[in-house]
C-alpha cells in the first residue's frame, strides 16, 4: 500500500503502509546498531582508561559534528534526494563498524582511534537524521501521521531497549562481537532504505545564501511553540542525561557488570515503549502543552530517584519511569514540529531539531562525566535532576505558546 493510496484512512493499520513500514525498519535497525555501539564503546573505553572524564569525552566527540555541520545538512536534505542521503550515510556507518572490529582485535586498542571512528560515525548520523525526519510525512500520509509519529519515535525507544541489552550481553564475548552485530544491523537498515519508494521531487530551492542557510532558524524563531519544544529537550537533556554514567553505576555502585550496564541503559525504553503503545492507539488530542510539561516533571523526578538509589530494582524502576515521562513529552513535541513545518523547509528545520535532540544527549554526557570527575557520580546525577525541574518552571514562563498548545496535530501559529 502506497502513501497516496485512497484506501488509507485513520483506521488503517500502520504497517500495512509499506513505505512507512520500511522507514520504521530503517530507523529501528540503524538506531539499534548505534545503541549497541554506545554500550560497547563506553565499556571498552572505561576498561582501557578507568576514567569518568574519558567517558564524557565520548559524548563531546559525538556532539561536535551536529554543531558544525547543522547548516550544511539542512541544505542537503532540502535540495537532494533524501533516500539517497540515507544510503550514503549507511556506507560510512558500515565502514566505522568494520574499523572498530579491526581496532578491537589489536593487543592494545587505541582510544584515540576509537574517538576518530566515533567522529566519522557522528558525521554520518548528522546527515542521516534530518533526512529521515523529513521523509516521515512523505512515507506516512496525513490520515495516519499522528500515529506514525508515535510509532516512529517508539522505533528509537525500542532500539534503546534492544540495542543496549544485546550489546551488553554480546560484550561478554568481546567488543569485536558487538561491533560485528552492529555491522549486520546497519546492513539491514541499508537494505530497507533501498526498498523505500522514491520520494517526490523536492521543490526548486533558491541559490544558497545567508537567508536560505538561516531559513530553518527563522521559521523556528517565528513559531514559538516549535522553538519551545525544541529548546526544551536541549536544556532538559543537557542536565538530565545519565547514560554516560551508567557504566560507573553498573560496576561501582550497583555492582552488576557489563550485562547490567546494558540492562540499565535499556530500562528507560520499557517505560517509553508502553507509553508509545498507548499514544499510537490513543494520540493526545487536547491539552498537548500540559502533557509536555507533565512528562518532563516525571522525567526529572525519576532522575533524582535513580541518582541516590543503591538498590538495583529501584534503579531500574526509576529508569523505566524516566523513559515514560520522556516519551510522553517527546511524541507531542515531535507532532507539533512535524505538523507546523512546511515540506520545503523540513530538511533545515529537522537539521536544527537533530542538533537539539542529538547533541543534547551527547553534550549532556560530557557534562555528566565532567561533573562526576569533580563532585562525584551521585552528585552529578542529582544536580542534573534539580536542573530539570528548574527548566520546567522556566520554560512554562518563557514559552506560553508551548504551554497553551491544545491540539498538537494542528499547525501552531
Amino acid at each position: 500500500m502506497l502513501p497516496d493510496d485512497p484506501q488509507i484512512d485513520a483506521s488503517t493499520p500502520l504497517f500495512r503502509v509499506r513505505s512507512f513500514a520500511l522507514l520504521f525498519i530503517t530507523r529501528l535497525s540503524s538506531n539499534t546498531a548505534n545503541q549497541m555501539l554506545a554500550v560497547a564503546v563506553g565499556w571498552q573505553v572505561y576498561e582501557l582508561t578507568d576514567s569518568a572524564l574519558n567517558l564524557g569525552l565520548i559524548g563531546l566527540v559525538q556532539f561536535m559534528p551536529p554543531l558544525v555541520l547543522m547548516l550544511l545538512t539542512g541544505q542537503v536534505a532540502d535540495r537532494y534526494n533524501r533516500r539517497l542521503i540515507l544510503r550514503l550515510c549507511y556506507v560510512i556507518e558500515l565502514c566505522v563498524s568494520a574499523g572498530l572490529i579491526l581496532i578491537s582485535a589489536l593487543p592494545q586498542p587505541s582510544v584515540s582511534t576509537i574517538y576518530v571512528l566515533l567522529l566519522l560515525n557522528a558525521c554520518a548520523r548528522t546527515f542521516e537524521q534530518p533526512a529521515m525526519g523529513a521523509l516521515l510525512p512523505v512515507m506516512a500520509p496525513r490520515a495516519i501521521l499522528s500515529r506514525a509519529i508515535a510509532a516512529h519515535v517508539s522505533a528509537g525507544k525500542l532500539s534503546v531497549l534492544v540495542g543496549p541489552s544485546l550489546g551488553g550481553l554480546l560484550y561478554v564475548f568481546g567488543p569485536s562481537v558487538v561491533y560485528g552485530a552492529c555491522t549486520l544491523m546497519i546492513l539491514s537498515a541499508s537494505v530497507a532504505s533501498f526498498l523505500l519508494p522514491n520520494p517526490p521531487e523536492l521543490a526548486k530551492q533558491p541559490p544558497v545564501s545567508r537567508d536560505t542557510l538561516l531559513a530553518g532558524f527563522s521559521f523556528i524563531w517565528r513559531c514559538k511553540a516549535v522553538l519551545g519544544a525544541m529548546s526544551f529537550d536541549l536544556i532538559a537533556t543537557l542536565f538530565g542525561g545519565v547514560n554516560a554514567l551508567l557504566p560507573i553505576y553498573a560496576r561501582d555502585i550497583l555492582v552488576i557488570g557489563p550485562w547490567g550496564a546494558g540492562l540499565l541503559r535499556s530500562a528507560p525504553a520499557v517505560g517509553a515503549l508502553v507509553t508509545a503503545a498507548v499514544l499510537a492507539r490513543f494520540p493526545v488530542k487536547r491539552a498537548g502543552g500540559a502533557f509536555i510539561f507533565a512528562g518532563f516533571a516525571v522525567y526529572g523526578t525519576a532522575i533524582l530517584v535513580f541518582g541516590v538509589s543503591t538498590n538495583v530494582a529501584l534503579s531500574i524502576l526509576s529508569l523505566i519511569a524516566l523513559g515514560a515521562g520522556d516519551m510522553m513529552s517527546s511524541v507531542i513535541r515531535q507532532t507539533v514540529v512535524q505538523m507546523s513545518t512546511p515540506d520545503e523547509m523540513r530538511g533545515r528545520v529537522f537539521a536544527v531539531n537533530s542538533l537539539f535532540l542529538g547533541t543534547s544527549g551527547q553534550l549532556g554526557a560530557f557534562r555528566a562525566g565532567l561533573m562526576a570527575a569533580w563532585i562525584g557520580t551521585v552528585g552529578s546525577v542529582v544536580l542534573g535532576g534539580v536542573a530539570v525541574f528548574i527548566t520546567v518552571a522556566l520554560w512554562a514562563w518563557l514559552f506560553p505558546a508551548l504551554r497553551r498548545v491544545d491540539r498538537p496535530d494542528l499547525p501552531q501559529p
